[in-house]
């Protein structure tokens, strides 16, 4: 670095306030990052301090700096000011120009903004502070500055911890014993990151000999520690105790067990064949194919340490967007599972410890690529050296991260996937997760891989889509060949010349479970209509309008839930009303008359908008979300509402609420919605309903029955308030259960306060899974609304099901003590009926 202190000063002269007083929650939260404002009393911004203007808005109301040492700034002329669309304002400044403090930025019309903005308040932000430091200046605590004052000063870091000692104190320790049954992980080390990251603190992590930084997730991993080792917190800072007993509290917490091995590696195997571990259970016949993916080939000398510098952080950069674009996409598709993997690795590549490692390669005279690669190669060997199955794990973590960054900078481009023929069981020293990804959409029977675990994100993806898979075969695997293989993920072994009368037994499994699978298809675009003789509707979730024709085809009865806040996703602004009503009237087209209830946008909690952000609060998920964020930004709402009313036919539309508390909310809406119909000069409406995801809506579902014309409830969120435990907390996964007794009567109370004004479905996880879904159908429940793969299924199900049977036993289901208990006595139940009938589902779990 060039200078051990960065400076910024006034652009203005001008009030200073402070950052925190700005009347806006954008600013005044820090959601974009810290700094000051300024009240300017001359018509010009200057820069604040020297550097790149790497961002101007096209509005022309916000500019960003980015200093030779790799800090952000931003300068935000006014509030409200993007409303303008750039009258009064000019710059005089353009992307990629390089400016010095003090030079003129942008002038403006300041009678025309004090009349037309909110407010001539100039916020001024470090939005990354790329390691540095912050502080405010003596000018910055109030009252008038000269432009050119001097507000904000930046230290490095490092040099930051010695001449602040004082300042911060002198370190504090506390010791704790680890409670987390599979040590400090990954996930654990990114909370305990987390917390590094929200306190001002420096925090220190010792066991034995070893250290390892708070804020970085692979020196942590690195300790090594494990369940009962003791190890001592020391920090310093203002947050010093609030940092440590928030760390403490998280490491002494136990963290609830990680997934188990479906079955061990068995004891013997026939001679010929292989053994391994059971990641995902199946079974599969098909040839085997080897798969080879080396590393893509780098330069490996550098060409200077500055250039080399500068390259590793644009491929970073470029790699974080590809994988933010690959966990949107995942989460469109409902592959949740894809999704919590790629933002872990985002994680990782944000992680300090592995770029200091690349960048002291750099230093000695490699090649971006090469010390990029030399680098996880060394945290790769330290994983694997710590003994602990589960950080080996996370080896071919690394390994994506490692192939990922290094394609940017391959020599020859990266080599294509193999070709791989639909059906073949898949051989590979390792994959990584986005390798299984890509390989996943090739169609193959099965996997056997040489190393990884059944913790690993490769296992937990094939069990997401069903592919059988064994891990941790060894080198025997090495010369492996086959045209017919059976693959036994229920045994776990590998015949790779199984004779005729073992592939015939197998063939026979294959071909009845196919059977069966064929059966529902085939009965998918039928009633789904109960023994007792009951029909229920059995519609799909979708995320887009790809989906919609996935729904039509899959003999959905309509859509119960398209989720618009897709469509807002993974974009710097928020889709205008034409690109909302196309995707909107494609999905309605797509089902061709049948019902489809659009979700409106449903933002906040664990979902956001980079463009939208919103304020940090210590629980989101209570905070500012759904219908309670159109009071905050209702030009949202009526655009989405506009895009919504032009769709046809307007009677198969459906507009649905979420996160309604109270009447008032969903009339609030039906308002805003009359008053766009009347606007338009609309004779017809769409039926407006409420989602029941919180105990108050469904404990007052008769008041809301009143106003709304249908009603659907969310049992993910519904469970999640009702036993006060965080959906997102994967130590209370396990719990978390829709068929908790509590949970149950909600649901019971919601269906009983809409009888006989409203019909009443169910959009969230428990409509998927039969046994909550015949018990939902039970209680009442009018709709189902499912994963497109999942309509013909539990169709099937509902055929089997004599729901007024099924109904008599709730008072007994209800008054048990737990959700597993419940699930017990509804598998019991599946079971006898399956003994006395030959029409049961042989699919339904026990």
């Amino acid at each position: 670095m060039s200078s051990s202190k960065l400076t910024l000063v006034a652009p203005a002269t001008g009030i200073v306030t402070l950052l925190s007083d700005v009347p806006d929650p954008v600013f005044a939260g820090g959601t974009l990052g810290e700094g000051i404002a300024l009240d300017p009393l001359e018509p010009v911004l200057h820069a604040p301090c020297d550097g790149e203007v790497v961002q101007c808005a096209k509005t022309r109301h916000a500019l960003t700096l980015k200093t030779e040492q790799g800090v952000e700034v931003l300068i935000h002329l006014g509030l409200d000011t993007v409303e303008l669309q750039g009258q009064g304002i000019e710059l005089n400044v353009a992307v990629g120009q390089q400016v010095k403090t003090g030079e003129p930025l942008c002038r403006f019309d300041p009678e025309l903004l004090a009349e037309r903005a909110r407010s001539l308040i100039t916020p001024l932000v470090v939005t990354d502070d790329a390691g540095w430091r912050l502080r405010l200046e003596a000018n910055a605590t109030g009252g008038y500055v000269e432009r050119g004052a001097a507000l904000m000063s930046l230290t490095p870091a490092a040099a930051s911890v010695a001449a602040t000692t004082e300042r911060t104190g002198p370190w504090q320790e506390r010791r704790v014993t680890l409670a987390l049954e599979a040590g400090l992980h990954a996930r654990p080390a990114a909370r305990v990151r987390a917390i590094v990251k929200r306190h001002d603190a420096e925090v220190r992590l010792v066991h034995g000999d070893a250290e390892a930084r708070g804020d970085s997730v692979s020196a942590l991993m690195n300790l090594g520690l494990a369940e009962s080792s003791e190890v001592v917190l020391h920090a310093r800072g203002d947050d010093t105790q609030a940092v440590l007993a928030a760390i403490a509290e998280l490491l002494t917490t136990p963290e609830g067990a990680e997934p188990q091995q479906e079955a061990a590696m068995p004891a013997s195997v026939a001679e010929g064949e292989f053994a391994g571990l059971v990641a995902s259970p199946g079974l599969a016949i098909g040839p085997l194919v080897t798969v080879s993916l080396p590393l893509p080939a780098v330069p490996y000398d550098g060409r200077g340490e500055a250039v080399e510098r500068e390259d590793l952080r644009a491929a970073l950069e470029g790699v974080g967007r590809s994988l933010e674009n690959a966990r949107e996409q995942a989460e469109r598709q409902g592959q949740r599972a894809e999704a919590d993997i790629f933002e872990a690795h985002l994680a990782w590549l944000d992680d300090p410890g592995l770029l200091e490692s690349a960048t002291a390669r750099i230093e000695a005279g490699r090649s971006a690529g090469q010390a990029w690669r030399e680098a996880l190669d060394d945290e790769a060997e330290q994983l694997r050296a710590t003994g602990n199955a589960l950080l080996a794990g996370r080896v071919a973590d690394l390994r994506d991260l490692q192939r990922h960054v290094m394609a940017e900078f391959a020599e020859a481009g990266v080599a294509p996937l193999p070709d791989v023929p639909e059906g073949a069981i898949l051989v590979a020293d390792d994959l990584s997760p986005s390798q299984f990804v890509a390989l996943a959409e090739r169609g193959p029977a099965g996997l056997c891989l040489k190393a990884g675990g059944t913790t690993s994100h490769v296992a937990i993806l094939a069990r997401a889509r069903g592919i059988p898979c064994l891990v941790a075969m060894g080198e025997a695997l090495e010369d492996v060949s086959g045209e017919r293989a059976v693959l036994d993920a229920h045994a776990g072994r590998l015949e790779p010349a199984p004779d005729e009368a073992r592939l015939a037994a197998v063939r026979e499994a294959l071909r009845r479970d196919a059977e069966l699978r064929e059966a529902e298809r085939a009965e998918a675009f039928e009633p789904a209509v109960t023994r007792d003789g009951r029909e229920i509707e059995v519609a799909a979730n979708i995320g887009d309008s790809s989906e919609a024709r996935l729904a039509a085809e899959s003999g959905a009865d309509g859509v119960g839930l398209m989720r618009s806040e897709f469509l807002f996703l993974g974009r710097d602004t928020a889709p205008d009303e034409a690109e909302q009503r196309h995707e909107y009237q494609t999905s309605l087209t797509a089902l061709g008359g049948k019902p489809v209830i659009i979700r409106t946008l449903d933002i906040g909690a664990d979902k956001q908008l980079p463009y939208l952000r919103l304020p940090e609060v210590p629980n989101p998920a209570l905070g500012v979300r759904g219908v309670r964020l159109w009071h905050d930004q209702p030009a949202l709402l009526d655009t989405q509402l506009h895009a919504l009313l032009g769709v046809v036919p307007l009677d198969a539309l459906h507009i649905m609420v979420p996160m309604v508390s109270e009447v008032g909310e969903l009339a609030w809406v039906r308002e805003r919605l009359e008053a766009v119909a009347v606007e338009r000069g609309l004779t017809e409406r769409p039926r407006l309903g409420a989602m029941v995801e919180v105990p108050s809506a469904a404990l007052c579902a008769a008041n809301l029955a009143e106003q709304a014309d249908f009603l659907s409830i969310g049992t993910n969120d519904l469970t999640q308030y009702a036993l006060a435990m965080d959906r997102e907390d994967s130590r209370l996964a396990a719990r978390a259960d829709v068929l908790h007794p509590g949970v149950l009567r909600l649901i019971q109370a919601t269906v009983e306060g809409a009888a006989g004004r409203c019909p009443v479905g169910v959009c969230g996880a428990a409509a998927g899974d039969p046994l909550a879904a015949s018990l939902l159908v039970a209680m009442g429940v009018d709709e189902l609304s499912v994963e497109p793969a999942r309509v013909a299924a539990i169709k099937a199900m509902i055929r089997w099901l004599d729901a007024a049977s099924l109904a008599r036993e709730l008072p007994d289901l209800l008054a048990m003590p737990d959700a597993a208990s419940v699930r017990r006595r509804l598998a019991e139940i599946h079971e006898s009926v399956s003994d006395t009938t030959t029409t049961t589902p042989e699919r339904i779990p026990s």
